[in-house]
């Protein structure tokens, strides 16, 4: 037997160990060592998100839906997996302005607006009522069902039950009485509960236990493991259709909603806000969370579907409810340990959600909507009072008993007649509310709080009347009549078939509409309206929070007075004289304050204290209070000249980085393109070299090996000798004139140079090289010129490199060179022009770069170093002057240069390569 008295026995002493490991955590926290500073207990206390609807509702929607359920449990994945980063700024931006609730969060995003802050506790409050009925449906059908032990039927209320008849009520003063120990027995600077946070994370050890032992049980006691228990399943038409993917296209969608929700609720239920950003001790316990938190979720569910079908295959059509299947099996065996312990397990789930959900939701009640109430009646004197913890801890502790009140409420006169699913998506829904605006908050300055105003009223509005006001019309509360035909008879506004719609289910119609009001309203309220300027400080505060890290005391935008002994005074009122007198010392230390001296004007400690309020009063009622204080003035001509010169300094210096980023990038390029043509010219070189020494070895050990040969053939030879290794020293005398010219020290001689002599001469230097491909060259010199000053022989080099080039690209017999020399009054001009085979416009752009050579496509790459004319053009700017060329494909090509009668001085003599 399982007496009622051994479960009530059973369940005190497990509240009894959540309180000692509560009472143990604060002592530690107090005392400078803190036991849930550890990513596992973190991770552990992220999984309140199983609430009773994991524990026993997931097996009663995995009857109903097969596979359907895990939709709720993937998106929680997915966000941990792919959305962190996102997770991690939330967590650095709550830290830094000392964040306290979701509410204080979108408030202080939008210029710390009470409004704000109002709205979306109201918002949250009507949002979680009825996930707070869910658990306590679940405790209390969960007790109502072992106190039949072992009997076994299903679980009916009695219409028309008094209150207090109910055993729900007083199930919700007991959880109210736990939530108010738990989270409100001090008023904390940081809103950190870290002894909750420990023994919620007990509680996540217990449920995943439980569920566990009983899904083996079940598994492997009652049936003989997996594939017995699948054979069983599949032989029975009804569960083999459960494992059938729907044809029904709408159930993919309904799939889409159900985890985007999941994906929200992991991050704005109240709850998870709570334990993921607040309790938050360490930002780097996210680094484990991401993979610790979806581990912890498979393994809760791993014996879901085993333990739903092994329940309709045991009860069938009973009537006995699928949710409690959990509980309903170990009963049905006889197993009284177990039984108490799925209990245990059930109730560990619903209270963990409880207390978290409602010690969150009274900090925002009293932060973020009566505070700031009381603030603004004057006729309270607040301000003037010496003490105000004690009014806040009230303030919370009615918050308490009043969300937990109305829970019992819903679930009183609406929660029964829907399943745990049902109820826990309402509520998805609703907070789903606050992603538009903290999400795209984060991210995008230009967001307003116009904006987030009207989207979080839009959305919630047809949250309440797509999802709310039904739950109420299906308990009988409201009329029929306004699902069936709409209010005053309008078909396009029934609830379920808003404007017509009627392709989804009721929850994915409700998320489609709201979502979509909700983001129209705050993409068109935030362009159509104006920031204030707290608004945009604000803004670029949370979206560029790590650049701001480390200089978010201070603060340009705020100019007035305050006395330091007025700031210590409020201060005291909320934190106590020892925990004031130490956030004091501790700024002292960190900014070098003198505290002995009064300090009439700084910026960077009336915004310490305003987030040292904010931690424990939230952000708007802090202002109210630093501003009761505070005598701020507005800002002066020089102030607000100094921000804007900062900020078109800012902007300077953006558009120079961006500059410098894009020169830094082309000379990478480039220097990767000279890395390259620099391999492809030592290559080139190396052949160019060997190919002359090949043929002077061949033809001198000929010579020498066959001394007989005849005078005609030694004198061809001899010749051949010559000539390759006049072409030898070519290459050398342009690869050393190269590295001179590279490092500075190539040695100019300067003196008087008469042109047409300096052209014959090259001519001259060239003559074997046309006659070898039998080319042609014409000369159009004047009968005399006059002379320049510069270096005669680098200026016969020049005119080397362009004939050489030129005979280069010419095809032998029909190629043909036309050397001019023009002077005028500036200077003189000289241009070698080929009929070879032209350079293309793109060449052209590169023609004169080092190791750069044209390719023929017909011959492939021509002879030389491709440093010809890189060479000339070093050569003909040392004079003053410059070369161009002209050229199309197919056409030729005209090399020009022009060196002035000024050019270089009698006397100029240097070692510069120009």
């Amino acid at each position: 037997m399982l007496a009622t008295e051994t479960v009530i026995f059973a369940s005190l002493c497990y509240i009894g160990a959540l309180f000692g490991i509560a009472y143990y955590g604060d002592k530690r926290a107090d005392s400078g060592s803190s036991i849930i500073s550890n990513p596992y207990i973190y991770a552990l206390s992220l999984a309140v998100y199983c609430t009773a609807w994991t524990f026993y509702g997931s097996v009663g929607r995995a009857a109903s839906a097969g596979p359907a359920f895990l939709t709720i449990y993937l998106g929680p994945t997915l966000m941990a997996t792919l959305g962190w980063l996102v997770l991690k700024k939330v967590v650095r931006i709550s830290k830094i302005h000392r964040i306290t609730s979701i509410a204080d969060f979108i408030g202080s995003r939008y210029g710390k607006s009470m409004t704000l802050g109002g709205v979306v506790t109201v918002i949250a409050v009507l949002g979680i009522i009825p996930y707070i009925s869910l658990q306590l449906k679940a405790i209390s059908s969960s007790f109502l069902l072992i106190h039949q032990y072992p009997s076994l039927e299903p679980l009916s209320y009695p219409a028309g039950i008094g209150i207090w008849s109910d055993t729900t009520f007083y199930v919700a003063l007991l959880l109210a009485v736990f939530a108010t120990l738990f989270g409100t027995r001090s008023l904390e600077a940081t809103e950190r509960h870290e002894g909750l946070v420990a023994a919620i994370a007990l509680e996540s050890i217990v449920k995943l236990v439980a569920f566990l032992v009983v899904g083996v049980f079940v598994t492997f006691f009652i049936y003989d493991g997996l594939a017995d228990l699948g054979e069983r399943a599949m032989a029975s038409v009804e569960l083999r259709q459960l494992l059938t993917l729907p044809e029904n296209t709408g159930a993919y969608s309904s799939w889409a909603a159900h985890i985007f929700l999941s994906m929200m609720a992991i991050v704005f239920l109240p709850r998870q806000f709570q334990v993921m950003v607040v309790e938050n001790v360490n930002e780097s316990h996210l680094n484990k969370a991401i993979w610790l938190f979806p581990l912890y979720l498979v393994a809760i569910n791993l014996f879901v579907l085993p333990v739903a079908f092994a329940g309709m295959l045991s009860f069938g059509h009973s009537g006995l409810d699928a949710d409690m299947f959990v509980l309903t099996l170990p009963m049905a065996n006889k197993q009284v340990f177990l039984t108490l312990l799925v209990f245990i397990g059930g109730m560990s789930a619903a209270t963990g959600m409880v207390i978290v959900e409602t010690v969150a939701l009274s900090t925002m009640i009293c932060n973020d909507l009566v505070m700031p109430l009381l603030l603004h009646m004057p006729s309270l004197k607040l301000a003037q009072r010496s003490d105000l913890s004690g009014i806040l801890l009230t303030i919370r502790r009615i918050g308490i008993i009043f969300v937990l009140l109305m829970g019992y409420a819903y679930f009183h006169y609406a929660g029964e007649y829907y399943a745990l699913v049902s109820i826990g998506l309402v509520s998805f829904a609703a907070v789903a509310q606050f992603a538009p605006s903290l999400l795209i908050g984060i991210f995008w300055k230009r967001g307003t709080r116009t904006g987030a105003l009207l989207g979080l009223l839009a959305g919630f509005g047809i949250w309440f009347y797509t999802l709310f006001l039904p739950s109420l019309a299906g308990a009988g509360l409201i009329a029929q009549d306004f699902l069936e035909h709409g209010p005053f008879g309008i078909d396009l506004l029934k609830p379920f078939e808003l404007f017509g719609l009627d392709v989804f289910d009721h929850i994915t119609h409700a998320v489609f509409w709201s979502m979509l009001a909700n983001v129209g309203c705050y993409l068109a309220g935030s362009l159509f309206s104006r920031p204030s300027a707290l608004e945009h400080t604000q803004a670029t505060m949370f979206v560029d929070v790590y650049r701001y890290v480390g200089r978010v005391h201070d603060s340009s935008l705020w100019r007035g007075t305050a006395y330091l002994p007025d700031l210590v005074s409020m201060l005291e009122r909320f934190l106590g004289k020892e925990r004031t007198e130490a956030a004091l010392d501790n700024y002292a230390m960190a900014y070098g304050i003198n505290r002995d001296q009064s300090l009439t004007r700084d910026p960077g400690l009336v915004n310490h204290i305003e987030k040292l309020l904010a931690g424990a009063i939230g952000a708007a009622s802090a202002r109210v209070m630093v501003a009761s204080v505070v005598k701020e003035e507005p800002l002066g001509i020089d102030e607000v000249m100094d921000i804007l010169n900062e900020t078109r300094q800012a902007i300077i210096y953006s558009h120079e980085l961006e500059r410098a980023t894009a020169e830094l990038r082309a000379a990478n390029q480039r220097l990767q393109e000279l890395d390259r043509l620099k391999d492809e010219f030592i290559s080139t070189v190396s052949h160019e070299l060997r190919t002359p020494l090949t043929a002077i070895r061949s033809l001198a050990e000929i010579l020498h090996d066959y001394p007989e040969t005849t005078p005609e053939r030694q004198q061809e030879f001899a010749g051949i000798i010559i000539r390759e290794t006049r072409r030898l020293t070519r290459l050398i005398t342009q690869v050393l004139d190269f590295q001179k010219m590279e490092m500075g020290r190539l040695r100019w001689t300067i003196a008087p140079v008469d042109l047409k002599e300096v052209i014959e001469e090259a001519v001259s230097a060239t003559g074997q090289l046309m006659a070898e491909k039998n080319i042609r060259m014409r000369l159009h010199l004047p009968d005399a010129s006059q002379r320049i000053y510069g270096d005669r022989d680098q200026l016969i080099q020049a005119m080397v490199n362009l004939i050489s080039n030129a005979v280069k690209f010419c095809q032998p017999e029909t190629g043909r060179i036309d050397v001019r020399l023009a002077t005028d009054e500036k200077g003189v001009t000289v241009s070698v022009a080929d009929n070879g085979i032209g350079i293309s416009e793109a060449d052209q752009r590169h023609i004169f770069d080092r190791f750069h050579q044209v390719m023929d496509p017909a011959r492939g790459r021509p002879a030389g170093t491709g440093l010809g004319l890189s060479i000339t053009r070093r050569i003909i700017r040392h004079h003053k002057g410059e070369l161009t060329v002209k050229s199309q494909l197919g056409r030729g090509a005209t090399f020009s240069f022009f060196l002035p009668w000024k050019g270089l001085p009698a006397s100029a003599t240097d070692d510069t390569s120009g």
